[in-house]
């Protein structure tokens, strides 16, 4: 979606910031067992911690690989949901490890089944956030602030033909 780097900043820091406040408030809920209205102030937290550990994970090394690794299964020519669908499952199996990891070392007594355990909780609530929700959010809010300049740009796609 994004076609310049500033709209691919734009787009990875919202996405950042909203998959790791979903996985945050999904995580102290976990952690605590409970599920109210304060775990979404509690979450609000770690956002400076984790956004900005994402971000640059996503923008800088994951969102790279992921694509190579999205094309070992998918062709250019396939349906762009699918392309989509299939970068950003690639995505959550690489940054749900490493932010589980990540969150294990700075909120929990670290122990590599402590990890284990946080990123085998985390994962299947990554991916159907990703998938079903925070995805098609993030890219409804991408394509409402990117309207003119998305309608008016050709695609990567177009540049190619």
């Amino acid at each position: 979606m994004p076609r310049n780097k500033i709209q691919s900043v734009v787009f990875t820091l919202i996405m950042a910031t909203v998959m790791v406040y979903g996985m945050v408030v999904y995580n102290i809920a976990l952690n605590t067992g409970i599920f109210n209205n304060e775990v979404f102030v509690f979450a609000l937290m770690e956002l400076p911690i984790m956004v900005p550990a994402a971000f640059i994970l996503e923008f800088f090394i994951v969102e790279k690989l992921a694509v190579k690794l999205a094309f070992t299964f998918m062709r250019p020519t396939d349906r762009p949901q699918f392309i989509t669908y299939a970068i950003s499952l690639m995505i959550v199996c690489i940054m749900c490890p490493v932010m589980s990891l990540i969150a294990t070392i700075l909120f929990k007594d670290f122990s590599f089944s402590a990890w284990i355990q946080t990123f085998a909780c985390n994962l299947p609530m990554a991916l159907l956030w990703q998938l079903l929700y925070c995805g098609p959010f993030v890219r409804l809010i991408f394509r409402t602030i990117f309207k003119k300049q998305l309608a008016e740009a050709p695609s990567n796609a177009e540049h190619s033909a």
